[in-house]
């Protein structure tokens, strides 16, 4: 039943692909659904310890980021002012602190913007090909990472955060993320030249270790306020945050590269 569940989770991805493929405003549409959701799913999961996020503002943040057409500018004017009035309020109301303010703000950052880079990437000149960077050395990170920890896996990652990961494992995931993607790169560069394939090594690795911080950040939220998954949205895999986790990490890391380095 259990690996049925998976199969099912799996089938319930793959139109998720189908949006990468079509991009522009039918992905953003998508990943705007997306953070709603694991917005949803994180604060459900601080309920769980008796702690408060305004909810209400977390999605009014949301919808303001995606009218903005993410745009990090303004933005970071929104933010300043919901934090001044966010503080405000558990003056006024002292069924909230300073602490509930704090998370309402980190869950629109984690669910929100981070979520969002995948759509900012594939915005990017050529970014119908470098979109797939993100999958490709996040997905096939977490593949290579799981067999490698299966087949050679003795010494723990990290074992108070998540108890299964090995350090054999995460070497393989890193290999494997930088195998692939620089793979992806070769292939790509036969129809168009877009970067130095290098960089889609490099890129690879990145995506490797921070894809994998990104699922041991997610692990230690659900440790600390002591649940095993953060909804049930997806059959054998878990919710969005559960199955997105390494993606929102890796597409930041592909985002700064190709913004800051590759400056595209």
């Amino acid at each position: 039943m259990k690996s049925n569940n998976r199969y099912l989770g799996a089938a319930m991805i793959a139109p998720f692909i189908v949006f990468v493929f079509l991009g522009g405003i039918y992905l953003k549409c998508f990943i705007f659904a997306l953070s709603a959701m694991a917005l949803w799913e994180f604060y459900n999961a601080l309920k769980e310890n008796d702690l408060k996020p305004m909810r209400s503002a977390g999605y009014i943040l949301l919808i303001i980021y995606y009218l903005l057409n993410n745009n990090f500018e303004n933005m970071m004017y929104v933010v300043v002012a919901a934090t001044f009035i966010l503080l405000i309020f558990p003056v006024i109301n002292l069924k909230y602190t300073f602490i509930d303010t704090s998370l309402t703000l980190l869950g629109f950052i984690y669910c929100g913007i981070l979520f969002s880079f995948v759509y900012l990437v594939n915005v990017k000149a050529h970014g119908e090909f470098l979109v797939w960077i993100i999958f490709i050395g996040s997905w096939l990170s977490d593949t290579a990472a799981f067999y490698s920890g299966k087949l050679f896996g003795k010494h723990k990652l990290s074992p108070k955060v998540s108890p299964k990961k090995t350090i054999e494992g995460s070497i393989g995931g890193l290999v494997g993320a930088t195998v692939f993607t620089g793979i992806f790169g070769i292939v790509v560069q036969r129809y168009v030249n877009i970067m130095p394939i290098y960089n889609y090594f490099i890129i690879g690795i990145l995506c490797g270790l921070f894809g994998q911080l990104g699922d041991l950040v997610a692990s230690s939220i659900k440790r600390y306020v002591g649940v095993k998954d953060y909804s049930n949205l997806i059959p054998g895999h878990g919710g969005v945050l559960d199955r997105f986790d390494s993606i929102i990490f890796a597409a930041a890391a592909v985002f700064y590269y190709l913004t800051f380095i590759i400056r595209i």
